[in-house]
C-alpha cells in the first residue's frame, strides 16, 4: 500500500472582523499549490489547512498580507493522509461513492468491509449535512437555549428564576469546536483506518455506468468502477416568492452558522426544522413568528399534535403562530425583511429563516443523459435494494425518494453496498421512527389513526394525557400526551403518536415494540421501571381495558 504524504497547517492570524472576511481568507489559502482543504474561524481568528506538500511559513505569511492580514502563529505537521493510492489484487471489485454524508460514507465502509477498492468523493466538506450543518449544530443550539429556559421559567417555587447572561460569539465558538472535533473522529479518522478506501475531493459528475469525471484541486481525473453509489444529499429547498431572492434570508445553514441573535425573527415554514429553530431562538431572546401555509403546523402529523404543540408554543413560549399564511412577497428594506400575503397584510422582522424543505442535491451530476430516473424533484427513484432504473448505478440518502432522515441514508447505503457487493439487500421503510426536537418533543410512528382507518384497519386508539404519567408529575412537565393505534381484532399495534420530554426515547422503544408486531396486551402486562416517562407506554396500553387514573403508584 502506498500513502500519499499531507500536512495538516494550524494558523492564527489577526485583522478578522467579519464572515466576509473569513471567506477571503479560505479562498486565499486555497489558492496555495498542493492545498486541498481551508477552513477558516474568523471569530476566533484561526484557520487551517490540508495540503499535499509542506507549505513554508513564509509563502503563508505573503499570500494571507496580500489579502490584508497578519500572520501571528503557524504551526504544520505531516499526519496520515485521507487520500491513497491503492494498488487492489486484482479482480477486487471498485466502487465509486460520490458523497460523504451518512449515506456515502455508510456505503463506502460496507464496501471496503466486503473486500472493495472504493473511491470516495466529496465535492465540499467531510461529513455532509449531519454533522456540519444539520443534527450536530442543532442539538447544540437546541440545548443551548433549553438552559436558558430551564434558568428563567423553572417550576420549583423554592428556586430563584435567573435571565442567565450570554455571550452569542462564545457559545458559537463552542458549537464550532464541537463540530470540528466529531467530523475528525467520526469520519476523518474512521475512514482513515480503512486501506481500501481512497478519499478525494471535486465535483463528480457520470460519464457512463462505470465511469466519472472529477474536476477537482489537482484538475481533471477520470475514475472506473464496477459499481457506482450516488449519495449526494440534500439542500435547502426556496419557495419561489416574489423578491425573496433578492434579500439576505437565512437558510438552516446560515442560522446554524450565524453567531447572532436577531431582535426579532421571521421563519417561514411550521415543519421540523422551522419549529425546532424557531422555539430555540425564541429562548435565545428573538420575538419569533412562525408562518405555515397550510392550516396547521406539522401538517403530516395527528392534528390532535399540531394542536397540542402549537397551543404550547404560543402561551408557554411566547411565539407567533400562523397558519394558512401565503407569502406573496418579500422585500428588504432599511435592514429589515418585510413580507407580505395575498390579503395585504404585512409582516416585518430583522431576520427571515426559511424552512420550507430540502431539496435533492442531484444536478449537474448527469443523470438525465444516462437514462437515470427521478421525480418531480429531481430525487432518484430507488428501488428496496437501492437500484436506479441504470444497472450498475445505485443512489440512497436524501438525494433519492426515501424519507430524508439521516438514519435513513445511513441505513440505504449500508443496504446498497451490500447488494453491489453480491449479498441479499433489501431496506425495510415498513417502520420508521420520526422525532421532532422542540419542547416538548414530537415522537411518531407507524399509523396515525386517520391512516390506518384509510388502509383499511379496523382500529382502536386511546390516549393517555401525561399528567397521568408519574414521571411527569414529579418533574412538573405535564403537557402533552401518548397515544397508541391497535388493531381491534387481535391488539396489534399499529402506530403511536407521543408529545412529551424524552418522547424521542420513547418512540424509538414503541418502533421495536411494533417491529415485534407486539400487542397492546402484551405492552400493558410487561414489567417497567418505576418512575422512568417509558412508563407511560405501558400505561397507554393500560387504558384500552382499565382507567389508569384508578391505579395506586407502579401498579401492575
Amino acid at each position: 500500500m502506498k500513502e500519499d504524504r499531507s500536512f495538516r497547517g494550524e494558523i492564527q492570524l489577526q485583522g478578522l472582523h467579519c464572515p466576509s472576511c473569513g471567506d477571503r481568507v479560505k479562498q486565499s489559502l486555497l489558492m496555495l499549490p498542493g492545498v486541498l482543504e481551508a477552513e477558516v474561524d474568523w471569530e476566533k481568528g484561526q484557520a487551517w489547512v490540508r495540503s499535499q506538500r509542506k507549505p513554508a511559513k513564509e509563502e503563508v505569511q505573503a499570500l494571507l498580507a496580500s489579502a490584508g492580514y497578519d500572520l501571528v502563529g503557524w504551526r504544520i505537521e505531516e499526519v496520515r493522509s485521507w487520500e491513497r493510492e491503492e494498488h487492489s489484487s486484482e479482480g477486487s471489485p471498485r466502487v465509486i461513492v460520490i458523497g460523504t454524508g451518512a449515506a456515502g460514507v455508510a456505503g463506502a465502509i460496507t464496501a471496503a468491509e466486503l473486500g472493495a477498492s472504493v473511491t470516495l468523493v466529496e465535492s465540499s466538506v467531510l461529513g455532509g449535512t449531519c454533522v456540519n450543518v444539520g443534527c450536530i449544530p442543532s442539538k447544540i443550539l437546541l440545548q443551548i437555549a433549553e438552559v436558558l429556559h430551564v434558568a428563567r421559567s423553572h417550576p420549583f417555587e423554592g428556586l430563584s428564576r435567573v435571565e442567565l447572561a450570554l455571550e452569542a460569539p462564545k457559545l458559537w465558538n463552542q458549537l464550532k469546536d464541537r463540530i470540528r472535533e466529531l467530523r475528525e473522529a467520526k469520519y476523518q479518522r474512521v475512514l482513515s483506518a480503512y486501506p481500501t478506501i481512497r478519499l478525494i475531493y471535486g465535483r463528480a459528475r457520470l460519464e457512463s455506468p462505470q465511469k466519472v469525471r472529477v474536476e477537482g484541486p489537482k484538475g481533471e481525473e477520470w475514475l472506473e468502477a464496477d459499481r457506482i453509489l450516488v449519495a449526494t444529499g440534500s439542500s435547502p429547498a426556496i419557495p419561489r416568492i416574489p423578491g425573496l431572492l433578492e434579500t439576505p434570508f437565512w437558510t438552516s445553514t446560515e442560522a446554524l452558522e450565524a453567531g447572532r441573535i436577531p431582535e426579532d425573527l421571521i421563519v417561514l415554514g411550521g415543519s421540523a426544522v422551522g419549529l425546532e429553530l424557531g422555539q430555540a431562538f425564541a429562548r435565545l431572546g428573538s420575538r419569533v413568528t412562525i408562518l405555515e401555509w397550510q392550516d396547521r403546523i406539522l401538517p403530516a402529523e395527528d392534528p390532535e399534535i399540531s394542536e397540542t404543540l402549537r397551543r404550547i408554543l404560543e402561551k408557554r413560549e411566547g411565539i407567533s403562530v400562523l397558519t394558512s399564511f401565503r407569502a406573496n412577497r418579500v422585500s428588504w428594506k432599511e435592514n429589515r425583511f418585510w413580507l407580505e400575503d395575498e390579503t395585504g397584510k404585512r409582516l416585518t422582522a430583522e431576520s427571515l429563516l426559511v424552512a420550507t424543505g430540502r431539496k435533492p442535491n442531484t444536478e449537474g451530476l448527469g443523470l438525465e443523459k444516462l437514462g437515470v430516473k427521478t421525480d418531480a424533484r429531481g430525487a432518484i427513484l430507488v428501488n428496496e435494494s437501492l437500484q436506479t432504473s441504470v444497472d450498475g448505478i445505485y443512489a440512497a440518502g436524501d438525494c433519492t425518494n426515501l424519507p430524508q432522515l439521516v438514519y435513513v441514508g445511513a441505513a440505504s447505503g449500508t443496504k446498497a453496498a451490500l447488494h453491489m457487493m453480491g449479498k441479499e439487500a433489501k431496506l425495510d421503510l415498513s417502520i420508521v421512527p420520526v422525532v421532532v426536537f422542540t419542547d416538548p418533543q414530537v415522537g411518531t410512528v407507524g399509523w396515525t389513526e386517520a391512516a390506518a382507518r384509510a388502509k383499511g384497519w379496523d382500529v382502536e386508539s386511546r390516549s393517555l394525557p401525561l399528567d397521568q404519567v408519574p414521571r411527569a408529575l414529579v418533574n412538573f412537565q405535564t403537557d402533552g400526551f401518548i397515544k397508541l393505534v391497535s388493531d381491534r381484532r387481535t391488539g396489534r399495534l399499529l402506530g403511536g403518536q407521543i408529545i412529551a420530554p424524552l418522547a424521542g426515547d420513547l418512540i424509538a422503544a414503541l418502533a421495536i415494540a411494533l417491529r415485534k408486531e407486539m400487542t397492546w396486551q402484551e405492552l400493558a402486562g410487561g414489567l417497567c421501571p418505576y418512575l422512568v416517562m417509558a412508563e407511560g407506554l405501558k400505561l397507554c396500553a393500560q387504558t384500552f381495558q382499565k382507567d389508569v387514573a384508578r391505579l395506586s403508584c407502579c401498579a401492575g
